[in-house]
């Protein structure tokens, strides 16, 4: 088997030295040492769901590596439940657990100096974790998604885990009954596998597709199925097709890949997490990327399929419908996708498209044909204006009027606005603003899915605006906008906000505005004084001290050269 250099490096170090004894004692054999090393990252764990279903596919990618001559070198990787942290102090460290992964991969893979890495992941973070130390140790690798969990069932709808904080808003304000509460929230999951609209999780590995950097329609997959197993086996075949012919993150993941992750992203209805997460892996795999480079996609790539938080259907429905190389291709064949970039399978993206019909099933619905999308334009907006100076993300899908002025509701955290959208104190025209959640201040970005989903849940989803300097679930839908940058803790505008004020949201413009002049805010802010740090030991300390702003992707590899 043909290596690249540092595998030959690592094969020939280990022939001749005592550290095979370290081996040894593990059951190798001498035929072994000149074998590549592949390590496995191994997300499995009784945390959440989305993990909980990984170890068979783990356990077919060890199998298949054995198969192709290689030794697998299997290691843990953490994960946080956003589903489980969601509104209480623990959400804090679900961005945290993306550096964490992050962190902990690039240790082992080049702590061990591996041959090829073949990650496995479910949850929110394991995806863009992953990617970002792919990206980083930038030997011959690929990313295997847990798979996406099927819909829960209840009174003839099909139930996410959205649908259990939407419940709690609806029960709250009397539209629900308690009997129809608890159903909801036993049924919504009903087994393995990440969550199941087109939310971060779903919308992370889908564009790993795009990116080249995982198997054809493998994100689309549900969990529980056979089929989610064979294709972890044949990725692991891939990984060892790829060592051989050394074949590297950094030869795929590029300006064009991650612009046709973006395309893929606008083109699904993804999350804004999306946003922050190819900022950072960007940066990860030194690619010039910006935050402005998201509203220049999305001005010319329309929203095609009809997904949820704000559409009919989830990934299992989009899977039955073509999966993401249906959507890739009506892409490709509208002109807005680089189809000469290269893929993990040793094939340019349109050789790997070749088959896939230019034009959808007409007899699904779930993906609209290229002259009929359900928006013209993507959903992920750039706003800028004074009160994001460097920029924020408005999702603005499933709304009858991105645009609306309204008086600021103002909170310090987001337990206090939640506390005021369940004690029915927001009011329909209000813009509810939720500071000092950004990636210092936080720290950590928490999401904000518990006040959004409970506005929905209260009927006020199209009558009131919500801005904040954290982050959303990728269940959010509504007038949010988030990652509002510079962020409260640093003195953005954000933090001088007050009560009352008017507040502009206009998607159409591009605009955040606070109806304060320049004057007054520069005078504010002069008396404006930071508070105390929320932490000040372990790990939130640690991300607060390093962790960047959100239009730069919340890295905490910045510039260290201080």
């Amino acid at each position: 088997m043909a290596h690249n250099d540092r595998s030959r490096n690592v094969t020939q170090g280990v022939a001749r030295s005592p550290n095979r004894a370290m081996y040894y004692a593990m059951g190798y054999r001498d035929e072994d040492f000149v074998k590549p090393m592949i390590g496995v990252a191994n997300a499995h764990s009784t945390i959440t769901p989305c993990n909980s279903g990984l170890q068979r596919l783990v356990d077919a990618a060890i199998a298949e590596i054995a198969d192709g001559k290689c030794n697998s070198q299997v290691f843990g990787v953490p994960t946080v439940s956003d589903g489980i942290g969601m509104g209480t102090e623990g959400m804090k460290y679900s961005l945290v657990s993306r550096e964490v992964i992050a962190d902990g991969i690039e240790t082992c893979v080049n702590g061990q100096w591996m041959d090829g890495a073949l990650v496995v992941g479910g949850c929110d973070k394991n995806m863009p974790g992953a990617m970002m130390a792919i990206a980083r140790c930038n030997v011959p690798a690929i990313f295997v998604y847990g798979g996406t969990v099927k819909p829960g069932h209840y009174k003839d709808k099909d139930l996410t885990i959205v649908s259990a904080f939407e419940a709690v808003g609806e029960f709250t304000a009397g539209r629900l009954s308690e009997q129809d509460f608890r159903e909801i929230e036993r049924r919504c999951i009903p087994g393995s596998g990440s969550c199941g609209g087109m939310f971060t999780a779903n919308t992370m590995s889908s564009s790993f597709e795009a990116l080249g950097m995982s198997l054809p329609y493998s994100s689309t997959m549900a969990n529980p199925d056979s089929e989610k197993r064979d294709s972890a086996a044949l990725s692991a075949r891939v990984l060892v097709q790829a060592i051989e012919k050394g074949l590297r993150p950094r030869d795929i993941i590029t300006r064009s890949s991650i612009e046709n992750a973006v395309s893929l992203v606008m083109a699904v209805g993804g999350s804004t997490n999306a946003v922050l997460h190819y900022l950072a892996i960007a940066h990860a795999a030194q690619v010039e990327w910006t935050i402005d480079d998201f509203e220049r996609v999305r001005s010319r790539v329309p929203v095609l399929c009809d997904l949820k938080p704000s559409g009919r259907y989830v990934a299992t429905d989009l899977h039955r419908a073509g999966g993401i190389p249906q959507v890739l291709k009506i892409l490709l064949a509208n002109g807005q996708l680089h189809g000469e970039c290269m893929t993990i399978t040793g094939q340019t993206m349109a050789e790997v498209l070749a088959q896939v019909p230019e034009r959808p099933d007409p007899g699904q619905d779930v993906i609209r044909p290229w002259e009929e999308p359900m928006y013209r334009q993507g959903h992920l907006a750039i706003l800028r204006g004074n009160l994001a100076t460097e920029g924020c993300v408005a999702k603005i899908t499933g709304l009858k009027n991105p645009s609306m002025s309204g008086p600021a509701r103002v909170f310090d955290s987001e337990d206090a606005a939640m506390e005021a959208i369940l004690g029915d104190r927001i009011r329909p025209g209000d813009v509810i603003v939720i500071r000092y959640e950004g990636p210092k201040g936080g720290p950590g970005m928490r999401e904000m899915l518990a006040p959004t989903s409970a506005i929905i849940g209260k009927g006020l989803g199209e009558s009131v605006g919500l801005i904040t300097d954290g982050r959303f679930s990728g269940g959010t839908w509504g007038m949010v906008v988030g990652h509002v940058a510079p962020e409260a803790y640093v003195g953005g505008a954000i933090a001088l906000i007050r009560e009352g004020e008017t507040i502009s949201i206009d998607a159409g413009r591009r605009l955040l505005q606070l109806h304060v002049s320049d004057q007054e805010l520069e005078q504010r802010r002069a008396r404006w004084t930071p508070p105390a740090p929320r932490y000040t030991r372990g790990v939130l300390a640690k991300f607060a001290k390093l962790v960047s702003s959100a239009s730069k992707g919340a890295i905490t590899d910045g510039d260290l050269s201080y």
